[in-house]
């Protein structure tokens, strides 16, 4: 068997209220000056101040890039390199959920490798490690913080650019789920679903094996026990702990073993239309694991019997069956959208989605390779 490679962040602060132990860990690190990566939200709520107090109570200097959007693009990567050049900075805080997180990644793999963003998609494609980066998590769903995976938009082609890179793994990860009360219930909803997803397309994944299998399983029972109690009361910190839990371990088990065709697939919809990616995701799952339950229906029996299920006297058929159904439900519960019409999407180009989906770093990942035709009859399901 070839060699397995297990990538996690070399310090890892979790728990309520672990961002009060972030600056004393980074004067511990010796860095002297910050760009602090966010978005524009984060910084109007007060999460940013929040953390820069943090570097300013323990003397770290550090300057601002707070203009990450939904689906950070290149442009933003390049504005986010020059003001880190000009200023001297010599590590990167990237503050919030995937986005600000991929932005902040792209930036620190930059600094070090030179060139332009583009010229790093795929696998493993730059040679050295990237700046430092400490990653301070604000939701629980694309796990960012921990993972060597990070997406950028190439806004020239509508293409979401998918990175798989040893490299750009963050130095230290910060999750406090503190940081997570109050969030709106369709952002909680959407981010959670990603979580799901990450946890069932890393179980079904070609690249699936003994670490990855109950880091995913757990994340799995998590999401189901604990995500409609977040998305009811924003404010319930056990949930979002929980939740943010299950973010930190199955960020390490996708990271290091892979995704599917559910990302494939939703990565297209955030390159053209510009769509969140945790609700494309979750439109998506259901109809995506039910044509993989007919190739791997054995790895849904792990699924359905985590959540409770009696496989010893069902089929594999029924354990995927029942799996679906309860992706389905909670779907419905925690008020994912159903189609893209209900996002402003009303004649997608099927064609066009489904020969990038076809070509997307995930897509290998899947248990069996759809053709075209099935690629845009998954897109139909959800039009």
């Amino acid at each position: 068997m070839a060699t397995r490679y297990f990538f996690v962040p070399q310090i890892n602060l979790l728990g309520a209220g672990c961002l009060n132990d972030f600056g004393p860990e980074v004067v511990g690190l010796g860095y002297q000056k910050a760009l602090v990566v966010s978005d524009p939200f984060l910084a109007e709520i007060g999460i940013v101040a929040k953390v820069t107090d943090q570097l300013a109570a323990n003397g770290i200097p550090f300057t601002l890039f707070t203009e990450t959007t939904e689906n950070p693009t290149c442009a933003q990567v390049d504005a986010g390199l020059a003001i880190l050049k000009a200023e001297g900075c010599d590590f990167v805080v990237s503050i919030g959920g995937g986005s600000p997180q991929d932005c902040a990644s792209a930036i620190a793999v930059l600094a070090t490798n030179g060139g332009d963003i583009r010229d790093y998609e795929g696998i493993h494609m730059s040679k050295k490690p990237c700046l430092p980066v400490v990653a301070i998590n604000t939701t629980a769903g694309t796990s960012a913080e921990v993972t060597i995976n990070y997406v950028i938009t190439d806004e020239d082609r509508g293409v979401k650019m998918v990175m798989v890179d040893k490299n750009s793994i963050a130095k230290m990860s910060v999750s406090d789920p503190e940081l997570m009360i109050g969030k709106p219930p369709a952002l909680t909803a959407a981010v959670g679903v990603d979580l799901l997803t990450h946890a069932i397309e890393c179980l079904v994944t070609l690249g699936a094996y003994t670490v990855s299998d109950p880091l995913a399983l757990q994340a799995v029972k998590t999401v189901f026990e604990f995500l409609p109690r977040a998305v009811k009361d924003g404010n319930d910190l056990e949930a979002r702990e929980q939740l943010s839990y299950a973010n930190f371990i199955v960020g390490m088990a996708f990271s290091n073993a892979g995704l599917g065709y559910v990302h494939a697939m939703a990565h297209q919809l955030g390159g053209i239309y510009d769509l969140p990616h945790g609700v494309c995701n979750a439109m998506l799952l259901p109809v995506v694991q039910r044509e993989n339950a007919k190739h791997v229906p054995e790895r849904f029996c792990l699924i359905a019997e985590a959540l409770g299920f009696d496989c010893g006297a069902a089929t594999p058929v029924e354990c995927a069956d029942f799996v679906i159904d309860k992706i389905i439900a909670l779907c419905e519960e925690v008020g994912i959208p159903k189609s893209l019409k209900e996002l402003g999407i009303e004649n997608p180009d099927l064609d066009r989605l489904a020969d990038a989906a076809l070509v997307d770093v995930c897509a290998g990942g899947n248990p069996f390779a759809p053709t075209k035709e099935e690629t845009i009859d998954m897109f139909k399901a959800i039009v």
